[in-house]
């Protein structure tokens, strides 16, 4: 009988054995638990990013309204890099150096490539107008005429 018991257990371990994988590949439950694990964590991610969005949203509109009254408030030439204002009646070398945005003292050199290529943005045959034409012309012509290295 011991031996009976003892092949009916092998026999057990057998039957149990043929049902238990013998490599070391994933099962596919394995996989699809997984797969579901990460499906959860980007899902969960989304919805935490949609609740920071909307809370950033819902905090904007005050702070947006604060930030509008104080941008109102600072003074818009300090934004602009280009010359607010008209022309002078007689030109002088500081407005000369507005109009060819370079510095009063360039050289001549530089005061003739600023020229050209204000010239050919501005130029009336291009669509440009007379009159600022003209004005570039003035600048480049008192720029050049005083001393320069």
């Amino acid at each position: 009988m011991a031996s009976s018991s003892r092949v009916a257990m092998d026999g057990d371990f057998m039957r149990h054995a043929e049902y238990t994988p013998k490599s070391t590949v994933q099962s596919e439950t394995d996989i699809d638990k997984r797969f579901a694990g990460t499906l959860m964590a980007v899902g969960l991610g989304v919805a935490a990013a949609g609740f920071a969005g909307r809370y950033a949203f819902h905090l904007w509109r005050p702070l947006g309204q604060v930030i509008t009254e104080a941008a109102k408030k600072l003074p818009t030439t300090s934004f602009s890099a280009y010359y607010k204002g008209g022309f002078e009646q007689k030109m002088t070398r500081r407005e000369a150096s507005l109009v060819l945005g370079i510095s009063p003292t360039s050289t001549k050199a530089k005061v003739r490539e600023s020229h050209r290529r204000i010239m050919v943005l501005n130029h009336p045959d291009k669509g440009g107008s007379p009159y600022l034409a003209a004005k570039i012309n003035e600048a480049k012509d008192l720029l050049e005429s005083g001393p320069r290295r």
